[in-house]
């Protein structure tokens, strides 16, 4: 029997992963941040789906919408495994439902406005 699932090839392996922010839940992530290993640069929080969702949503910044619409270039990740891709998003994690941040000119994470 064949298994159509391909698993991906993620930049950070298991044993990688350190504690850093445990209990957080589950985010979404795009395949340019976990995958490609490109820098998260827009971070958003929408309201929870679900007891275990987080809200958050990390992408690279240059996802299109077409890629953005592939639901196989978004994949739900715990907060903490993202978290060991970029720990400056860490002190963000309490931040509202409904706040977003990028990154500016010099590579801090900024509020967005609405």
């Amino acid at each position: 029997m064949s298994n159509n699932i391909t698993l991906k090839e993620v930049m950070l392996k298991e044993e990688d992963i350190k504690d850093l922010v445990l209990g957080r839940g589950a985010c979404f992530a795009t395949d340019m941040v976990t995958v490609e290993g490109k820098p998260i640069t827009f971070m958003y929080r929408d309201d929870p789906k679900d007891s275990v969702d987080s809200g958050w949503v990390f992408l690279s910044g240059d996802e299109t919408e077409d890629y953005m619409n592939n639901p196989k270039n978004l994949h739900i990740y715990d907060v903490n495994t993202i978290a060991n891709y970029d720990p400056t998003i860490i002190e963000f994690l309490d931040a509202p439902f409904g706040t977003g941040f990028e990154r500016d000119a010099q590579g801090q994470f900024v509020l967005m406005d609405d």
